[in-house]
């Protein structure tokens, strides 16, 4: 809800690009479920888990990976437009460093609610049992943030200039 909020008092002094906004729905969606039912028990995660015979539901996966795989784009638009960086090595590296940050200060912020929380800790954090689950979940975002910036950024350039073309 914040992010809509920000998204729409942005829209017109800052609009992003058309790709920009679409990955921010589906990574929504991708968010309200794993919400909606608790990202250990989305049904879809259990389905793949009992086609891959898989020891927990790895939802909260796809989740982290989604985490890298939207923002970095957001935080390359932005670096791209409002800083004196062009494409390339730099703005890469730095778009990844941005959502790395980003997903390093959430694990964070799990980690201090679970100290609150104590008893429901386990669910909270969702875990599943696996002791690597916060490196793991970092390192899915920053994946998803390389496969992002591999997959997309030729597109998200050409959205670009669209953008600055229609702007002048």
């Amino acid at each position: 809800m914040i992010t809509a909020a920000l998204l729409a008092a942005t829209r017109r002094r800052f609009p992003l690009t058309p790709l920009a906004y679409r990955l921010v729905f589906v990574h929504a969606l991708i968010l309200m479920l794993g919400g909606h039912y608790t990202y250990a028990r989305v049904p879809l995660g259990f389905w793949v888990q009992d086609a891959l015979d898989l020891a927990r539901n790895h939802y909260d996966r796809v989740g982290h990976f989604a985490q890298g795989f939207v923002p970095v784009i957001v935080a390359r638009e932005v670096l791209v437009r409002a800083s004196p960086l062009g494409t390339g090595g730099w703005l890469a590296f730095l778009s990844v460093c941005v959502v790395l940050s980003a997903s390093a200060f959430y694990e964070f912020v799990e980690w201090w609610v679970a100290l609150i929380v104590g008893v429901g800790a386990e669910s909270f954090l969702g875990t599943q049992g696996d002791p690597w689950d916060t490196q793991w979940d970092m390192f899915l975002c920053m994946s998803g943030a390389i496969v992002s910036l591999a997959l997309l950024s030729r597109r998200h350039d050409r959205e670009l200039a669209e953008a600055a073309r229609a702007a002048a």
